[in-house]
C-alpha cells in the first residue's frame, strides 16, 4: 500500500492523466500546480480566463512578469504560439465547448457529480464564483482536486452538497490524497487508494463506493 499522496505527487498525477493534444484550464489554487508536471509531449495547450491560451509553468525569478499572470494572479510563462484575447473571447472559449478538461478546487462533490466550490454558504463568507460555473459546464470533463476529508474529519465527496452549487453533474473524477475516484453512470468508483485501503474509506464516508475495475 503507497503513502498518501504530497501536493506535488498529486498534481504530477493528474498532469499524467490529462489526454496528450488536449486544450485545458486550471482552476485558482492547487489546480495551478498541474502546469509544472505537463511534459512538451503530451501538447497540452492551457487555456486562463483571464484571457490567454499556451500558458506555460508558473514563472520564478527573472521569469516573472508581473503583466503576465493567470486568473489567479500567479506569474506564468508562456509557450511558443501563445496569445492573448479580450476576457468575453475567453468566456466564450470556456462556454461553447471548446475545453476538453477543467481542473477545480472544491468544497464538495456529491456522489452524481455536483460541484460546490464558491460559497460555503457562511455568513461572513465573501462568494466569489468568478468563472468556475462557465468551466464547470462548459468542459468536456471536470476533474477536481480537492483533499477528501475536512479539518473536522467530514468527508468532502458526499451523497448530497449541502453549499450552494457551482454546477450539476459536472464533475467527472475527484482526486484526493488519499484516493482517486470516478464518477460514473453506475456510482463512485475507487480508482487507486494511497496510504489507506477502500475498506477504510467506507468505513469513514456515507456513499457506497465501488472497487476498481479489473
Amino acid at each position: 500500500m503507497s503513502e498518501k499522496l504530497s501536493r506535488e505527487d498529486l498534481a504530477r498525477l493528474v498532469a499524467q492523466d490529462i489526454q496528450p493534444g488536449s486544450f485545458v484550464n486550471l482552476g485558482i489554487g492547487q489546480p495551478t500546480s498541474v502546469s509544472n508536471y505537463l511534459t512538451a509531449e503530451q501538447d497540452i495547450t492551457l487555456h486562463t480566463e483571464n484571457g490567454m491560451l499556451g500558458m506555460g509553468p508558473e514563472a520564478h525569478g527573472d521569469e516573472i512578469d508581473q503583466d503576465l499572470i493567470n486568473a489567479g494572479k500567479v506569474p506564468v510563462t508562456e509557450v511558443p504560439g501563445a496569445s492573448y484575447f479580450h476576457h468575453a473571447d475567453s468566456f466564450a472559449m470556456m462556454r461553447g465547448g471548446h475545453l476538453d478538461v477543467c481542473v477545480l478546487g472544491a468544497f464538495q462533490v456529491s456522489a452524481t457529480g455536483d460541484l460546490a466550490n464558491w460559497h460555503t454558504g457562511a455568513p461572513d463568507a465573501i462568494p466569489a464564483v468568478g468563472g468556475a460555473m462557465d468551466l464547470a459546464t462548459g468542459a468536456k470533463d471536470v476533474y477536481v482536486m480537492m483533499s477528501l476529508f475536512a479539518k473536522d474529519g467530514t468527508p468532502k465527496l458526499v451523497p448530497e452538497c449541502s453549499y450552494p452549487l457551482t454546477g450539476v453533474g459536472c464533475v467527472t473524477r475527484v482526486y484526493t490524497n488519499d484516493a482517486v475516484f470516478l464518477l460514473t453512470p453506475e456510482g463512485v468508483r475507487v480508482r487507486e487508494t494511497f496510504g489507506t485501503t477502500l475498506e477504510e474509506l467506507q468505513s469513514k464516508m456515507d456513499i457506497k463506493l465501488l472497487p476498481p475495475t479489473e
